[in-house]
């Protein structure tokens, strides 16, 4: 995962994150964000996303050997 990826994903993260908590948004769809935002937030903390395994996206540069 891309350094630029990682960083959109925090930015997203942290907006819904102040959205949830100021209750702009509530109920159901608010603990559904909620939740995608904590797995952005671990995504990118590992650097890893399991589903761009599967499509092989990759958001990084490849070194050459």
């Amino acid at each position: 995962m891309g350094s630029a990826d990682r960083i959109i994903r925090i930015i997203i993260a942290a907006i819904v994150g102040i959205l949830y908590f100021t209750e702009t948004i509530s109920g159901t769809l608010g603990l559904i964000l909620l939740i995608v935002a904590g797995i952005f937030v671990l995504t990118s903390l590992i650097s890893f996303c399991p589903l761009y395994a599967p499509f092989g996206i990759r958001t990084c540069a490849l070194k050459e050997k």
